[in-house]
Formats: C-alpha cells, structure tokens, sequence
C-alpha cells in the first residue's frame, strides 16, 4: 500500500506511551524511530482510510440493489400495511 506521509511535512512532537521492549528492539532495525513510525502511522492511515471507502462503496450497492428489488416487487410492508 502506497503511503500518504511526505518525509518534508512540518513536524510536531506528539508524546506517545511505547513498550520499553518494543521500543529497544526497533532501535536494533533502525536509527530514526520517528520516521519509522510515522512511515507506520501513515500506511495504517491510508488502510483505514481504504477500508471505510470500501464499506461505503458496499453500502451503496447495497442501497441500490434494494432500491432496485423495491422498484421490481414493490415493498413488503405494502401488503401488511393497516392503513
């Protein structure tokens, strides 16, 4: 999956509450941990961001198939209806 985080984006300190172990074990794999769990923060950004689409995407066709069988058969209240 393809990032959004741009490496020369204005940069804020933000504090975060990491594992110790977590932490000393990432830094055997890397120099800069912010960079590397910013390049993190933006793919599960760009995930999440994907998958809403996704579910709005199915909610829509999902509308659209019921608006559809509505159009067909009519609803099913209609026959049930006490008015």
């Amino acid at each position: 999956m393809q990032t959004t985080g741009n490496p020369q984006a204005p940069k804020r300190p933000v504090n975060l509450t990491l594992s110790e172990a977590n932490v000393e074990q990432a830094r055997r794999f890397t120099r800069n941990l912010s960079a590397t769990v910013d390049r993190l923060l933006a793919d599960f950004v760009a995930q999440e961001t994907a998958a809403r689409e996704e579910k709005q995407r199915l909610y829509e066709r999902v509308a659209e198939a019921w608006n559809a069988f509505e159009t067909t058969h009519g609803s099913f209240a209609d026959e049930h209806s006490t008015l």
